[in-house]
């Protein structure tokens, strides 16, 4: 365009002054562009999860709901207006009041006290016994996967006759054998929870030990342990998250259901499912005793699950497309 400018000796032509400036928006246009696809393939992995998770409204409200649960448990010597074990015989098996919001218990206990105080108890079940079984199972698939043969062998057995017992049935048994109380029931639940931690992360250690960069590490002579402490954990992250946050919930129904047969949290403990137990003969004349901890229960069950499976969407890959 100069050099036709210069050749007519007509630079304040209106074709030319016109042909320049779509000349220079097209051009603007392409930088833009470019600077909006630089920054796009600048996101890291977290980063594009977390937007796509964002998009996922349902996800973010069971997100937000988990993080209540998670500051009412924190605060709940602030929040909870008296002690969970603190005893009036004078008001017993009262309806609700502005003094007791949700009633009084056979002791003279506040309802809503102790349904605050057990959110401590439900919480600390699923976090600990998760963690425990993540704790095993984490180590059971990684040996599994990358050493194969008898190593995959003797750890597959092991699963399948875990998995071969109904659960419940399973942990009424180990229960029944390690006594009642809240550190027994982490245990119990921690050791039973690790088959499923176990198996996705056996799968995912086969399919990355196929690679080829880990082969080329192989091969080289790299070392067994930093192969699996920096190329293949760090590629099983998003699993664990996942199976952690679909594996809380199953710990808080399976605390719930023990402490309701008597064999789980013992009084005068808080725990949602015991409450629903002692609550049994006054169905009729105080209905919210067990109406209100069964409400928490499956607001807490099912916030988890909803929050476990935006997660899963946001992180599998296959899942995104």
């Amino acid at each position: 365009i100069r050099v036709m400018a210069l050749f007519t000796s007509d630079k304040n032509s209106k074709k030319v002054q016109k042909t320049e400036a779509v000349l220079e928006d097209a051009a603007k246009a392409q930088e833009e562009e470019q600077a909006a696809t630089k920054k796009v393939r600048a996101q890291s992995y977290w980063q594009v999860s977390w937007n796509i998770f964002k998009k996922n409204k349902l996800g973010m409200i069971c997100l937000g709901i988990v993080l209540a649960l998670a500051i009412i448990a924190i605060l709940a010597p602030v929040i909870a207006p008296y002690s969970y074990k603190d005893q009036n015989l004078a008001i017993q098996n009262q309806n609700p009041t502005f003094a007791h919001l949700l009633g009084t218990d056979e002791y003279g206990r506040d309802i809503l006290s102790r349904i605050i105080y057990g959110c401590q108890i439900s919480l600390s079940v699923g976090i600990i016994s998760q963690a425990i079984a993540l704790f095993i199972g984490l180590v059971a698939g990684v040996a599994a996967g990358y050493y194969g043969r008898w190593v995959d062998s003797v750890v597959s057995f092991i699963i399948q006759v875990f998995s071969s017992f109904p659960f419940l049935l399973f942990a009424i048994l180990i229960m029944f054998v390690m006594g009642p109380g809240l550190i027994n029931l982490y245990i119990a639940l921690g050791l039973l929870m690790w088959t499923t931690t176990a198996r996705l992360i056996r799968g995912d250690v086969m399919r990355l030990k196929n690679s080829e960069y880990i082969q080329s590490c192989i091969l080289s002579g790299g070392n067994s342990f930093r192969i699996i402490m920096k190329h293949l954990l760090p590629n099983c992250i998003s699993t664990l998250i996942v199976v952690s946050t679909l594996g809380i919930p199953s710990a808080i129904l399976s605390e719930a259901t023990l402490s309701f047969l008597g064999l789980g949290v013992q009084p005068p403990e808080a725990s949602w499912g015991q409450m629903i137990a002692a609550s049994q003969p006054y169905l009729a004349s105080q209905p919210l005793y067990s109406i209100a901890p069964g409400i928490v229960i499956i607001i807490t069950v099912m916030s988890f699950n909803l929050l476990g499976d935006a997660l899963r969407d946001a992180l599998d890959p296959k899942m995104r497309s």
